[in-house]
């Protein structure tokens, strides 16, 4: 299914592109809270993960990486989540699936369910092997597949009807 949408790939000399990513931080801060009062949902549903991917798909790059970089420090600051030892893994995968979105984006020009779930397979991949270099061990990234399906399935419709209607 393929979605009429406008897609946007902003500049850093842009004061729309720091704005966009303010409030995607804020989104960012608010959601995990929410998902957070279900058992592991921080863990199945990956919540940053999906602000993330429907940012840098709708409005670029540059747009998603300041959001990404800045939401696990913010969030860490504020909530103490994500705890310290797992704060530079976030941000890498949430690094890599900004830019991948982005480019994705810039590149086709369309979003489609296809386009978005290739793009959060394709970040959790590498973000993975990023995991796996840091911590040397691969649970984590196998949790992130197993356990976590339903947030992967849960970004890509999100990322989907906001890219189309927002």
């Amino acid at each position: 299914m393929e979605a009429s949408a406008k897609l946007y790939t902003l500049t850093y000399d842009e004061a729309k592109t720091y704005l966009w990513a303010a409030i995607f931080v804020a989104c960012n801060l608010v959601l995990p809270q929410v998902f957070h009062l279900i058992p592991q949902g921080g863990f199945i549903f990956a919540p940053l993960s999906l602000v993330i991917l429907a940012g840098a798909y709708k409005l670029g790059w540059r747009v998603g990486l300041l959001a990404a970089l800045a939401s696990p420090l913010v969030n860490h600051l504020l909530t103490g989540m994500p705890a310290w030892n797992i704060l530079p893994v976030m941000t890498i995968k949430l690094a890599v699936l900004a830019l991948i979105a982005g480019f994705t984006a810039q590149h086709f020009k369309k979003v489609t369910f296809t386009l978005l779930i290739g793009v959060a397979l394709v970040s959790m991949l590498i973000g993975g092997l990023g995991e796996l270099v840091l911590t040397g061990g691969i649970e984590a990234t196998i949790q992130d597949f197993t356990i976590g399906w339903p947030g992967i399935l849960l970004q890509v419709i999100g990322a989907y009807l906001v890219c189309k209607y927002v």
